[in-house]
């Protein structure tokens, strides 16, 4: 099983950066994918991006090119982070881990998550 743990969250301004940073620890998660989703009151938990054993990534076009998604193995960290933030990015913030999916690849759409952590609130002030 694995445990997650975020951190990071807070308020900051629109047009403002933060770093999500959750630690990992339990079950080996070398070769699991590992991904950030979000979710607002009352709406579905959006998927924002993803990322392989093997370093490749794949993002939600909401959130392409303003927010990286990284892994350090070593650390047993997976972070997020987010620039040019807008009012829309709040939310609570998830990390989460795909323990089926294995691939060295992506496909178009994300793989299921299995292993959540407990969230971090974000918000974006104007």
């Amino acid at each position: 099983q694995v445990q997650l743990v975020e951190s990071g969250g807070g308020l900051v301004q629109t047009g403002g950066s933060l770093r999500l940073s959750c630690a990992i620890s339990g079950q080996d998660f070398t070769d699991f994918a590992l991904g950030w989703f979000r979710q607002a009151p009352g709406e579905e938990r959006e998927f924002l991006a993803g990322v392989t054993w093997s370093h490749s990534t794949l993002y939600a076009d909401s959130v392409k090119g303003r927010f990286t998604i990284s892994r350090d193995n070593d650390e047993k960290t997976v972070s997020l982070q987010m620039n040019s933030l807008k009012p829309e990015d709040t939310s609570v913030y998830y990390c989460a881990a795909s323990t089926s999916f294995l691939s060295r690849w992506f496909g178009s759409t994300p793989p299921p998550f299995d292993s959540w952590g407990q969230g971090t609130q974000v918000t974006v002030f104007s």
